[in-house]
């Protein structure tokens, strides 16, 4: 198989195409300068059927089973484009993300940056044994996994479900914030709760705080008020105050 290799000093990127229809790859060289010292570092690579690259604009497209890599983050679909100047990309078409134990699915995909991820259209996401969905959905992991539905959505994990018109969550600290309708209901503990907003704190504190037309129900008991703490034990009782 013949292979061609060029290096393109002055963008600092390696463009390797392999002849007879095989898949093409392109790895972008690790920033230098600012970008490096802000920890964007990890160079990146681009898979896919066919490949074009714009020296002028510095615009990589792919077409095929595409797979783009940064780091420990993979994003596979089937287009995609990347910005070797911005670092700005795109993947669409039944597009899967990994990064560690997160695993993302949705329409499209946008990134500018191995901080920041914005999914688009039927997103759902797993880690461990949570779970995230929403039509838009944005993912900074390095802000303690900081997950933002901005148009509603559900977050799942083993003590129940959780949805509101919006929502914004702290995967690692498991602290939702749901606001709009938002309503939380726990199968292990018994509990069914809502108001306009609710901060749920599930990993340290153990509570959630239901706040504006808050109600909450546990073996047919019911309380209301404009503001309830839920107390959530470990051993599944609960208190409300």
């Amino acid at each position: 198989m013949n292979r061609m290799k060029k290096l393109l000093a002055a963008v600092s990127i390696a463009a390797v195409f392999a002849a007879g229809g095989q898949q093409s790859e392109m790895i972008f060289a690790a920033p230098q300068g600012n970008e490096a010292k802000s920890g964007n570092s990890e160079p990146a690579s681009l898979d896919a059927d066919t490949v074009e690259y714009d020296m002028k604009t510095g615009i990589v497209t792919a077409e095929g089973n595409v797979l783009m890599k940064r780091g420990i983050s993979r994003v596979a679909g089937a287009r995609a484009n990347y910005n070797t100047n911005t670092q700005e990309g795109m993947v669409e078409g039944n597009v899967i993300a990994v990064r560690e134990d997160m695993r993302i699915t949705c329409d499209k995909i946008t990134t500018d940056g191995p901080d920041h991820m914005l999914a688009i259209g039927n997103v759902h996401g797993t880690q461990q044994d949570k779970s995230f969905s929403g039509e838009t959905v944005e993912y900074f992991p390095n802000q303690n996994e900081y997950v933002r539905i901005p148009t509603g959505g559900v977050v799942s994990s083993k003590d129940g479900t959780f949805t509101a018109d919006f929502m914004e969550g702290w995967l690692g600290e498991e602290h939702y914030v749901g606001i709009g309708n938002a309503h939380l209901v726990s199968p292990p503990k018994d509990l069914e709760a809502a108001g306009d907003r609710v901060d749920y704190f599930g990993k340290t504190e153990g509570k959630a705080i239901l706040t504006g037309n808050a109600w909450a129900i546990q073996d047919n008991n019911m309380v209301r008020g404009n503001r309830l703490t839920i107390y959530l034990a470990q051993d599944g009782t609960t208190k409300v105050k």
